[in-house]
């Protein structure tokens, strides 16, 4: 009988050590992106509320300028209803051709 004799070139020691080393670069390289998507989630969540505060400050304002337009007082201003409603066909209007 032939006795057939096979053996790694490396030692099983070594494979296992460097198994380790990459799993190792590995796992800290998976920390680095999730650090990183947390950080960025963070950043978002403060650019929406303070996109949303601006949103607020603006709809405030709006909402004055409607109250104040709302509330005026047109006769006060000088403004008066029309005496006479006129129907103006679209032939003599030559803005919109």
């Amino acid at each position: 009988m032939h006795n057939i004799h096979y053996s790694f070139p490396y030692s099983l020691q070594s494979l296992c050590v460097g198994a380790v080393a990459v799993l190792s670069v590995t796992y800290i390289g998976l920390i680095a992106v999730v650090m990183s998507y947390a950080a960025f989630t963070v950043e978002f969540s403060q650019s929406v509320r303070n996109d949303e505060a601006v949103v607020a400050m603006l709809e405030s304002a709006y909402l004055a300028n409607v109250a104040r337009i709302t509330g005026m007082d047109y006769i006060a201003a000088g403004y008066a209803k029309p005496r006479v409603k006129a129907f103006v066909s679209a032939q003599n209007v030559t803005a919109l051709r």
